[in-house]
């Protein structure tokens, strides 16, 4: 494949800097691209191998100011992390999209399915089931009983999709996603053990959505588990019955969200971090790492960290403190200890 830098920068709506017709034919990182390669400059840390780089087209800032001479050809871009992976999508997506049924495919006599469906070896679509038109259905994947499918969806090799289930348009589902499988709910009996719940919901994933590899999002005991427009999941991320996750959040791997929760749009929850049922939280609500959260945030727009979680700058204390303890218990042994010697000096005064 050969890609003009005049192209490049018609499909990102970038300006050009250099050589128009410079031709690309792959892409690189920037400390260790070659001829050839395009590649982009975000990040500060990587500034010094703007000037060093070997790539012949580079996206950059709109408004970097450059120190010195650049070799490469400059594609400047107000998001240039953006406009490279509108480039990496057109040119060097290595999922291309497939069409045609697999002759192992089992497929309902009810089932709808919509123009330039890929359907791979081995899956099964049930009863009355839809699958939009572009979608492609990888190897061994579930779709039950009156489940949707939207437009040009994505789904890899051995999702589930349980049924009555629902997923939009544009969605990108990793492999061994489990949607819609029962929530965690048994009642206590008066011998002890417990009794199922059924599960009778189901859940909804509208537009836009992309779930990692092996994330499980549990169907509603009554009513919708609801992932919004835009949301992302990492790898392994559970979402309990019956929550609710707002539009355009992002949540890190091996997350988990209890039954009922609702959180807000915009939100960005960090990697190993749980959150507890029957609470909400505020949009534009950040959550660090391995955070617990035990209770509601209702304020928008502020970070938290911790186990429990507190705001950012009230943990950033905490943590000075709790490196200083072993000093101020010293500081206390002392403090006792010339107490004792003051009170014996005194009783021996007596």
């Amino acid at each position: 494949m050969q890609i003009l830098a005049s192209e490049i920068a018609s499909l990102i709506k970038g300006t050009i800097e250099g050589n128009a017709d410079q031709v690309i034919t792959s892409v690189g990182k920037i400390e260790d691209a070659k001829a050839g390669n395009i590649t982009f400059l975000a990040n500060p840390k990587y500034s010094n191998n703007l000037y060093t780089t070997a790539a012949s087209v580079v996206i950059i800032s709109a408004d970097l100011v450059l120190e010195k001479p650049v070799s490469a050809t400059i594609i400047r871009h107000p998001m240039p992390y953006y406009g490279f992976c509108q480039v990496l999508d057109k040119y060097f997506n290595p999922h291309q999209n497939r069409n045609g049924v697999h002759p192992t495919a089992l497929i309902s006599y009810s089932a709808k399915i919509g123009e330039g469906v890929y359907i791979g070896p081995y899956v099964v679509v049930e009863d009355d089931a839809e699958i939009g038109e572009g979608a492609q259905i990888y190897p061994n994947c579930t779709i039950g009983k009156n489940a949707r499918i939207g437009k040009n969806t994505i789904f890899y090799a051995g999702v589930n999709l349980y049924a009555e289930c629902i997923v939009g348009n544009n969605c990108i589902i990793h492999a061994g996603t489990a949607i819609g499988s029962d929530g965690f709910g048994f009642a206590p009996t008066p011998d002890g053990t417990y009794a199922k719940i059924p599960q009778i919901g189901n859940v909804i994933i509208e537009d836009n959505v992309e779930t990692g590899a092996n994330c499980c999002i549990d169907r509603a005991t009554m009513g919708s588990t609801i992932l919004r427009k835009g949301v992302k999941l990492d790898n392994m991320v559970q979402i309990a019955h019956n929550a609710e996750v707002g539009e355009n959040t992002v949540i890190a791997g091996l997350s988990g969200v209890a039954g009922s929760t609702k959180v807000g749009k915009q939100c960005v929850i960090g990697a190993q971090v749980g959150i507890v049922g029957h609470i909400t939280i505020a949009d534009g609500t950040q959550i660090g790492g391995q955070s617990g959260i035990p209770k509601s945030i209702k304020e928008p727009n502020q970070q938290f960290i911790g186990s429990p979680a507190m705001p950012l700058k009230e943990a950033f204390k905490s943590q000075v403190l709790q490196r200083n303890l072993p000093a101020l218990e010293q500081r206390v042994r002392d403090l006792e200890n010339k107490i004792k010697e003051l009170l014996n000096q005194n009783n021996s005064n007596q």
